[in-house]
């Protein structure tokens, strides 16, 4: 199978197909709630494969109580899904930036800097991973991990929530400042300042809330609708084959038939103990958590 890093990397053009040929005219400001009721015909009939019909197909319910949320219940943040070497969040950082280095060492892993075009805003960022810089390019779940959770994902099983915090189809690199004005907001009371991408941002939503069968609400359905009203003919978001399948989800192991050999630590002081400070991903026994700062390297202090 094509490695993730492959498909990705194939990808760094992304943002400037994006903003070169988004097929949406851009939306008025009548805001994110004008458009129809759930149920109602919009001004123009939807297209065959647009996601103005998918939208359709999603049900259409109330917010479920978000009691027993938390991200764990999605997995560790940012697993090396596809076994890779490179955590997710270096996995679209590397698909989405352009002009693209890596950190030295990182066995073309980690990346150190490159320029990113973003679409939430419309505007390029200069990305240069640091303590005090890499929190200007986040990456965002286009569907909000927790927005999944009160319609639908608290009937998935572990390994399908895993999937989603990790698929491509869901990920996206963001302007820091507007993914945290986002939040875990949906489409009714969130869509991203730059109008020209609200239609492939709406669509997007729409495929992930479609694969992983999960509901929108009645503002919610009215909000999207509203975007699409303004491009009818948006077609569904492509998830396949390198938006989605570019994820090799790997079945989770019993932890009885995990090699032995294979180290995993609780802690960076399980990790000093054994003289394996410092530790980078792609070393035996990585895992993000121990990467605080984000500089690729973990358990340094």
């Amino acid at each position: 199978m094509i490695s993730l890093r492959t498909k990705m990397l194939s990808l760094a053009a992304l943002p400037a197909l994006l903003f070169g040929s988004v097929a949406c005219t851009p939306l008025t400001e009548a805001g994110p709630s004008a458009g129809t009721g759930p149920g109602q015909s919009s001004a123009r009939e939807a297209a065959a494969g647009s996601a103005l019909e998918q939208l359709e197909t999603l049900p259409v319910k109330g917010r479920a109580p978000k009691t027993g949320y938390d991200r764990d219940q999605f997995g560790p943040s940012w697993a090396d899904v596809d076994h890779n070497g490179c955590d997710t969040r270096n996995d679209i950082l590397a698909r989405d930036l352009t002009a693209v280095i890596f950190k030295d060492g990182s066995k073309e892993c980690v990346v150190a800097s490159g320029t990113f075009a973003d679409p939430y805003t419309g505007t390029t960022i200069s990305f240069t991973r640091g303590n005090e810089t890499s929190t200007a390019v986040q990456i965002d779940h286009i569907v909000a991990l927790s927005d999944a959770w009160q319609k639908g994902a608290q009937q998935l099983s572990a390994e399908e929530r895993r999937q989603l915090a990790n698929d491509p189809l869901n990920l996206m690199a963001a302007d820091g400042p507007a993914n945290g004005a986002k939040s875990d907001s949906d489409a009714a009371s969130w869509l991203p300042p730059n109008k020209a991408f609200r239609c492939e941002y709406v669509a997007r939503q729409i495929a992930v809330k479609s694969r992983y069968q999960l509901w929108v609400t009645p503002p919610e359905h009215d909000a999207i609708a509203g975007v699409l009203s303004t491009c009818p003919d948006q077609p569904v978001a492509d998830a396949s084959p390198d938006a989605a399948a570019a994820v090799d989800i790997a079945p989770e192991v019993p932890e009885s038939v995990v090699p032995e050999s294979v180290p995993v630590y609780a802690n960076c002081a399980a990790v000093k103990a054994a003289g394996a400070a410092p530790i980078r991903p792609g070393d035996a026994g990585w895992d993000p958590k121990f990467d605080g700062d984000g500089d690729g390297e973990g358990c340094t202090s």
